[in-house]
């Protein structure tokens, strides 16, 4: 991403942390969340057919590999990226997300940071004594459920408020253009619905709408084609 539009990222996001108004941490993040989405929406160049969707592979370590997998794939998926978990590898649960550059970037920045909130935010949790690991799991899907939510209100308000009547046409060219390179690698694809039975989840919506939206980067393996 441009330097300047990180700069500008990270300033509200420090302002974020600082304050203890919960009024004016929501009203820092939400304008860092509209800025990162109207650079994406600012990084379409319709005269640009150069362009073809990369991919990459992240890998996701326990403990809690799969909900942290869960996360990187909502929010790749916010962003305009087609996630895939293909399951457990080098270490831990693995995500194959398939994108443009700009979207792909924009998904590194933020899943990194929420990855750390979530863990910072999941250790202050008191869960009951009986049923503390369900408690913990339902946790984290309501926090990953809500950042994905405040995500995609702030792409597509973005989307929604574009200079160009054009925009719609061309996101609709690149979503058809990313699938299908996901059907060129993954030609089968299974769905699935995570469940829960915790009591957590209430908790982990409240804490996932406090979230920051990101600073760093995922470290991700270089993308390449499975057998």
């Amino acid at each position: 991403m441009r330097e300047r539009t990180l700069e500008r990222v990270r300033k509200l996001l420090a302002k974020a942390e600082r304050t203890d108004n919960e009024h004016e941490r929501a009203t820092f993040m939400a304008a860092a969340a509209s800025l990162m989405a109207k650079y994406g929406i600012d990084s379409l160049d319709p005269a640009d057919t150069r362009q073809a969707p990369g991919d990459r592979i992240v890998t996701l370590p326990n403990p809690w590999a799969r909900e942290k997998a869960r996360l990187v794939s909502l929010v790749a998926q916010a962003l305009r990226c087609r996630p895939l978990l293909i399951g457990r590898g080098d270490g831990g649960q693995r995500v194959h997300v398939f994108g443009f550059a700009a979207d792909l970037e924009r998904a590194d920045v933020l899943a990194t940071s929420l990855l750390l909130q979530m863990a910072t935010g999941l250790a202050r949790v008191r869960p009951p004594d009986t049923a503390m690991r369900a408690y913990r799991r339902s946790w984290l899907l309501g926090f990953t459920d809500e950042v994905y939510r405040l995500l995609r209100e702030a792409e597509t308000r973005a989307e929604e408020q574009a200079p160009t009547a054009s925009t719609a046409l061309v996101l609709a060219d690149r979503r058809a253009e990313v699938e299908r390179v996901v059907a060129a690698h993954y030609p089968r694809i299974r769905l699935t619905v995570p469940r829960t039975s915790g009591t957590g989840y209430r908790a982990g919506v409240e804490a996932g709408r406090r979230a920051d939206l990101g600073r760093t980067r995922v470290d991700a393996q270089p993308g390449r084609e499975l057998t």
